[in-house]
């Protein structure tokens, strides 16, 4: 799914290593900085402060694509290269294909564990119904807030433990070329099984499986997706009765509160890995970058210097009562191979609690998706005018077609690899992110009109949309 996120303090309580709940982590490298204060920006220059504008993303790199970036079929530039960023920087922007393991900009990378490729616009073929209303799920009061308070951390682990899952994936692909597989954490918030993960955790995913301690092995489905605020909440099947964890209000937090991280490090499953810290900064924002090249932008974010690695996302972030306070999302790292920082960035439980009830409601919005919009199946980035000229295409703006899914809708209606998709069931795409937010308001088996351009002229044909992988 991924792609990235930041920021440290002093010494942590305990050291940088983990506590008796879990595997014992490797240190955290050197490279992570520690700043005195609030907290300035790290050197790789990845994030900005609140109100800054987004820093320049470099280009894909140079030489063989290294897996992740998944800018196109296989790694092969359009030609005239790769389109430039821009296509999807600030709030409203929708996530596309985070990269979960191996692309890192400006130093921020997500935390899930795995390597994605590109994204296929639909979303969960992992069954799909929407969702019946639910009773909105609500934060308590936060114990035990203070700063400087002690901390048992065995004790909170072995609270909130029974409660944390492992989160498998198979992932989309394109055109069969390769297959993924990637792993994150989730947090069960209700006895019948429902799962609040990050959505960059089941991104793309064609099949999605949750461990739950005790209770084994189970097929999940997406019930609902936020991709701007990074929030997915999944529905476990065929279980009941299970244990939950307290989602405590964010609120009232503080720097310097002491806090337990607790994740599927490293995507390696069996015991969570646990780890201590305190909270070093409230209220962040962060620019991240996505594997086609755009930016997406995340806000109010929980800062920790509690060790954190990728697999880890989805996980909690536990206060000293017990109570969950942050779901643990980004942080950042100094280069690809990094595996540890203790630069970590949460999403507020009330943030969460939010989109979790707006999902459990059915509600949906332009940034919250109930149930499973259509499927269209193809791989696209931002058309920029050097790539138009290349291709020999009379259209400066649009969805380009880097990969075509066999046998989906698209390639059905000949669709083909650097086409450029216009329009779609009446609306202009002049942009990747355009042509998802089209896509989900549509569900599968609904037809469309979709307008494209390629070499041979201006197409225009109705499809009916399909079942596809997750958002």
């Amino acid at each position: 799914m991924s792609d990235g996120d930041r920021d440290a303090m002093e010494s942590q309580v305990g050291g940088a290593g983990q506590s008796p709940g879990g595997p014992a982590l490797p240190s955290p490298p050197s490279a992570s900085w520690q700043p005195p204060g609030a907290p300035p920006p790290p050197p790789t220059g990845g994030w900005q402060p609140p109100g800054a504008p987004p820093p320049p993303l470099p280009g894909p790199p140079e030489g063989p694509a290294y897996s992740g970036w998944g800018q196109g079929a296989g790694g092969t530039p359009p030609p005239g290269g790769w389109p430039a960023s821009g296509g999807g920087s600030g709030p409203s922007a929708t996530r596309r294909a985070w990269i979960a393991l191996a692309a890192v900009v400006g130093g921020l990378v997500l935390l899930g564990a795995g390597l994605g490729v590109g994204w296929s616009l639909g979303r969960t073929g992992v069954s799909g119904l929407s969702p019946a209303a639910q009773p909105p799920i609500h934060a308590v009061p936060q114990q035990g807030g203070q700063s400087g308070r002690s901390l048992n951390v065995q004790a909170v682990a072995g609270k909130v433990e029974p409660a944390v899952v492992d989160i498998n994936t198979v992932l989309a692909t394109v055109g069969g070329r390769r297959t993924a597989q990637a792993a994150g954490t989730g947090m069960i918030v209700s006895s019948s099984g429902e799962v609040l993960t990050n959505n960059h955790v089941i991104q793309g995913a064609t099949r999605i499986e949750v461990t739950i301690p005790g209770h084994g092995d189970h097929s999940a489905r997406v019930l609902g997706a936020d991709p701007t605020d990074d929030v997915a909440l999944l529905q476990v099947s065929g279980v009941s009765g299970l244990p939950t964890v307290t989602l405590a209000d964010s609120s009232t937090l503080t720097v310097g509160q002491p806090v337990v991280a607790i994740g599927n490090a490293l995507g390696q499953g069996g015991s969570p890995t646990v780890t201590e810290g305190t909270i070093t900064a409230l209220n962040r924002s962060i620019t991240v970058g996505d594997d086609n090249g755009g930016t997406e932008h995340l806000s109010n974010l929980i800062q920790t210097d509690a060790p954190i690695s990728q697999g880890d996302s989805g996980g909690p972030l536990v206060n000293a009562a017990a109570q969950v306070v942050g779901m643990i999302t980004a942080g950042a790292t100094s280069g690809p191979g990094q595996e540890v920082t203790e630069v970590g960035y949460a999403i507020p439980v009330n943030t969460a609690v939010d989109i979790v009830n707006q999902i459990r409601a059915g509600h949906a919005s332009s940034n919250v998706i109930i149930g499973q919009p259509g499927y269209l199946g193809v791989e696209v980035a931002d058309l920029n005018a050097r790539t138009a000229a290349e291709l020999g295409l009379n259209v400066s703006s649009g969805a380009l077609v880097l990969g075509v899914v066999p046998g989906s809708p698209a390639d059905q209606a000949g669709i083909s690899r650097y086409a450029v998709i216009t329009a779609v069931g009446g609306h202009t795409v002049d942009s990747a992110d355009a042509l998802g937010q089209v896509l989900h308001q549509d569900k599968p088996g609904q037809r469309v009109q979709v307008s494209w351009v390629d070499q041979g002229g201006n197409h225009s044909t109705t499809v009916t949309l399909a079942t596809g992988p997750a958002v």
